[in-house]
């Protein structure tokens, strides 16, 4: 590695660790688990010592300090941590983690960063109910379960609710443009999509999580009897999970043993472990989930439409087209939460097929127009 190349990666290893250190002490406050925060405590810690190793290695060779501010990426997943909680950004981080700890391969005099980082990708992923290892001994009951398929699936699901409303009614306000009806015509109509699409979507998920719901309830009930009829053999069990986790033999058998010793712990801890619920929530409510459904497909859905409320003609239509086209870039850029792309690349990526899906509604209504006038 040359000496510009050198020069780089430590200005871009600064900049990114400085950005963990704002992260992982934010995570700290926002995590309500105390053991959850204290890991982030620690990470946070090593964060900072990374970022000192960098600045002595810059001062060293008379190269400036640059300015440490977050990334716009930072930002949005501070911004999504605080609002739906640490576990929505957590796959996002594990992705800059893994990354981190590539470049400080090939960087020298980088090897107990690189070891650190690939520490910290390993516990998120055990946090996020991922590979094994990571977290250990009594820590690993109280983490396990605790955002596994919460918040990361509940920011994915905001993100792409709110997608499916946008395209769908794009498409379908963009078919009914082709066929050249009124402006008047086409507002209906996508007040009509947005109605039908949001209500269908809000059903759809009440079904879902309802029906969720139900089953979790039986299994819950059916692990219950196996808890009072046969204790050994639950603990069998927990202990093949916790030892395919990374834990030895003879400490998965003892904390599964402690574990079952009382049946309301033992019952909760299966119910997460087993069938990765949480036994207070039974994965949530489904009112709940069927709101939150319409609204987001609903803002989804008005994006294009809104330029027909206030314009008319060729105004309207542009107008339709460039709404949407920001707002796809945004709900593109926030896929990169959980992706690990660039914003850009994700954005446009977005943009692109959305555009291309609209476009084929378009000439299908513009044929179906001609044929009509014909």
């Amino acid at each position: 590695m040359n000496k510009d190349e050198e020069e780089k990666k430590l200005r871009e290893g600064l900049v990114d660790e400085y950005e963990g250190v704002i992260l992982y002490e934010a995570f700290a406050q926002i995590e309500k688990d105390p053991r959850l925060a204290e890991v982030y405590r620690r990470m946070a810690e090593a964060e900072h010592r990374h970022v000192s190793h960098i600045e002595e290695r810059l001062k060293a060779k008379g190269l400036p300090i640059p300015e440490m501010r977050l990334s716009l990426r930072g930002r949005m997943m501070l911004f999504f941590a605080r609002w739906m909680g640490v576990g929505a950004v957590l796959p996002s981080l594990m992705s800059l983690e893994q990354s981190r700890t590539q470049g400080y391969q090939a960087l020298p005099q980088a090897e107990a960063m690189a070891r650190d980082e690939n520490s910290h990708a390993r516990l998120l992923r055990q946090i996020t109910g991922g590979l094994p290892g990571g977290v250990e001994g009594g820590v690993l009951a109280q983490v396990e379960g605790r955002h596994r398929g919460s918040g990361g699936n509940a920011l994915r699901a905001a993100v792409l609710g709110a997608n499916d409303g946008l395209v769908s009614n794009l498409s379908l306000v963009m078919g009914v443009v082709g066929a050249s009806f009124s402006s008047s015509t086409v507002l209906i109509t996508g007040m009509a999509g947005l109605l039908a699409g949001a209500c269908s979507m809000a059903l759809g998920e009440w079904l879902s999580v309802q029906s969720s719901r139900e089953l979790f309830q039986r299994q819950i009930s059916i692990e219950k009897a196996e808890i009072a009829s046969a204790p050994e053999e639950e603990a069998e069990e927990l202990a093949l999970i916790y030892q395919a986790r990374g834990l030895s033999e003879q400490q998965a058998h003892e904390l599964a043993t402690s574990i079952i010793s009382n049946q309301e712990s033992a019952l909760e801890t299966l119910a997460r472990e087993e069938l990765s619920v949480d036994p207070a929530e039974l994965g949530g409510s489904a009112w709940e989930a069927a709101i939150t459904s319409f609204v987001l497909f609903a803002i989804g859905a008005i994006v294009p439409v809104l330029p027909f409320i206030f314009l008319t003609g060729m105004a309207a239509i542009l107008g339709s087209i460039g709404l949407s086209m920001i707002g796809l870039f945004i709900l593109g850029a926030g896929t990169s939460l959980f992706t690990g792309r660039s914003i850009l690349f994700s954005g446009m990526r977005m943009v692109i097929f959305s555009l291309v899906a609209a476009g084929i509604t378009y000439f299908i209504g513009r044929l179906i127009g001609v044929s009509l006038a014909g």
